[in-house]
């Protein structure tokens, strides 16, 4: 029964990324298409076009750059192969496909694109001014979106002077399988990550960024993401600051070594044989990609979770180059991380509006209540089936239910639990652990409310937001079709203007706020430190507080001590 549940409500959730007009920017764009901008690059030349910010500035708009060689047939479940140079003049006026995934159009294997938005193209050698890069790693739980223009819109941040980069990277069983062997060690998806950060260094100049001064950013999936790339030996250099946004693998998230249980149930899935790891690959290389993909919804155990399944894996050592040799953490406290300038944060209710979700049916929610320690190391993202899980359920419904029934009155501490386990703590102890050998680690709270979210209140005919939901913050600092284009006498206008200024700052400068100023609410933005532990509450105002829900990350830090890390520190 509750597998039935599970696909209905996967395809319901209110929370959900959107996937509309295939091509908005090229509509309200047509009136410039006879000034197409053409540079040229190493690989080749370029046709772009051109697109209105929401200021009225001109954007220069590169979309689907190939950085790498189609990942299909025997380049399927292996590393990136870099792109080739092209003869001719290469049409970049509409997006790549987006890498397979369930329920959206234009989707390829061949999907290993990326867009490049600036509004200063240069002109000749004797334009030396370069400017600084911001490559941003899109959300999608390692299994959805893209970085088509119809997923991050470039109109509100290239208000700001930088250049940005939208990258796809494979995803779902196509970007991350393992077996935990040679014969699919896993991260592929991470390696494209890698793949366009070398492209970016040996490109960007030509699109007027400076190679030199590149910020790594991502949401989510693509937060956690960043948050590896800091310790990745392949990353190295190439980037110089970094962005994490609601997203680590540094708290309670299950790292492995492997996910063959899951590389068993997709070769089920699709007819291949779970024999042997070689049989499972060699099958899954000869299917259809929308195949693999569509099976996504059969990976979700209780209602629509877990959040994510295919993950990061940290490689044993098969002779590969190897994304992730450690616990993250571990590599940390033996000091093998770039220490760049580091803007990270969550918002305010993150992943809270799935309480609603399992409240809302009575069978899932009575199923939770009564298995609570079966399903809660799935719902809740810890690891599964041992004596310390046990000992982890036990003390989360203890301290977030004072050992109740879980019921309808439970939402709000349901809500707490969700937002806590699955983004929270991860992101409280990323900047706990790197603040301990960075200096320079900027900690943020997003808590605006305004109209428009990505999680309405399911009673409020899509009108009443649930409270500063998991990717609301990014409503300001990018366009997304499924919301009206701010305008600057919309009551958003604010939150965009400050946003994208702090965003930027940090791209420039390192820091989100140079100097206090009317804009930013005249405030400070000290570093967090073990000491102070401050963080910028981001809201109608920006305020400077310290020890972020730090009652409730107390409880996961007793459960997740850094002590068994610093005992491998030491071995």
């Amino acid at each position: 029964m509750l597998a039935t549940l599970s696909l209905a409500l996967f395809f319901g959730v209110a929370l959900a990324y959107p996937h509309p007009d295939p091509d908005p920017i090229s509509k309200t764009t047509s009136q410039h298409s006879v000034h197409l901008p053409t540079i040229t690059t190493p690989l080749g030349d370029v046709k772009g076009s051109i697109i209105i910010s929401r200021l009225g500035k001109t954007i220069y708009s590169f979309r689907g750059l190939r950085y790498a060689k189609a990942p299909i047939k025997e380049l399927r479940f292996q590393p990136p192969v870099p792109a080739e140079k092209w003869d001719g003049l290469f049409n970049a006026t509409v997006d790549g496909a987006a890498c397979p995934q369930p329920n959206v159009e234009q989707t390829s294997e061949d999907c290993l694109f990326l867009n490049v938005y600036t509004t200063k193209v240069p002109k000749g050698n004797q334009d030396k001014e370069k400017r600084p890069v911001m490559v941003f790693l899109h959300h999608g739980d390692f299994y959805s979106n893209s970085g088509r223009s119809t997923d991050i819109g470039p109109q509100y941040l290239l208000d700001q002077e930088i250049v940005l980069v939208v990258p796809n990277y494979r995803l779902g069983t196509l970007g991350f399988l393992s077996t935990g062997d040679k014969e699919a060690p896993g991260n592929y998806g991470l390696k494209d990550q890698v793949q366009a950060l070398k492209w970016v260094k040996d490109n960007i100049a030509a699109f007027g960024g400076n190679p030199d001064a590149v910020t790594i950013a991502g949401y989510c999936s693509g937060g956690a993401s960043v948050s590896l790339h800091l310790v990745s030996p392949l990353s190295k250099g190439l980037f110089h600051k970094a962005i994490v946004m609601s997203g680590s693998v540094y708290g309670n998230w299950p790292l492995s070594n492997n996910q063959l249980d899951l590389a068993k149930k997709q070769a089920k899935l699709v007819g291949c044989s779970e024999e042997t790891s070689a049989d499972i690959v060699k099958c899954l290389r000869e299917k259809p990609a929308d195949v693999i993909a569509n099976t996504l919804p059969d990976f979700k155990e209780f209602a629509k979770e877990p959040v994510y399944h295919w993950s990061p894996v940290i490689e044993q050592d098969f002779g590969q180059a190897r994304f992730l040799t450690a616990h993250p953490i571990e590599l940390v406290l033996k000091d093998k991380m770039e220490k760049v300038p580091v803007l990270v944060g969550m918002t305010a209710d993150e992943f809270g509006g799935r309480a609603f979700d399992i409240v809302s049916n009575e069978t899932v929610l009575a199923e939770l209540d009564k298995e609570f320690e079966k399903w809660a190391p799935i719902v809740f993202m810890y690891e599964r089936n041992s004596e310390n899980s046990k000992v982890i359920s036990k003390d989360l419904r203890s301290f977030y239910f004072s050992d109740k029934s879980i019921d309808k009155s439970s939402l709000p501490a349901l809500a707490q639990l969700f937002s806590d386990a699955l983004v929270g703590f991860n992101v409280n102890r990323f900047v706990e652990v790197v603040a301990q050998k960075n200096e320079h680690v900027f900690y943020y709270n997003f808590n605006y409310k305004g109209r428009y979210s990505f999680f309405y209140l399911t009673d409020s005919n899509n009108t009443t937001p649930y409270g500063a939901s998991h990717i609301d913050d990014l409503i300001y600092l990018f366009n997304f079709p499924k919301f009206p284009l701010f305008k600057e006498t919309d009551s958003e206008a604010f939150m965009v203007e400050k946003m994208t200024t702090l965003w930027s700052n940090f791209v420039i400068h390192g820091v989100p706020i140079k100097e206090p100023c009317n804009l930013l609410d005249n405030v400070k933005w000290d570093p967090y430190t073990s000491k102070s532990q401050s963080y910028m509450d981001i809201g109608n105002k920006l305020l400077s507080h310290d020890k972020l829900l730090d009652e409730r990350y107390e409880e996961w830090r007793k459960l997740y001590p850094l002590s068994k890390y610093e005992t491998a520190k030491m071995g």
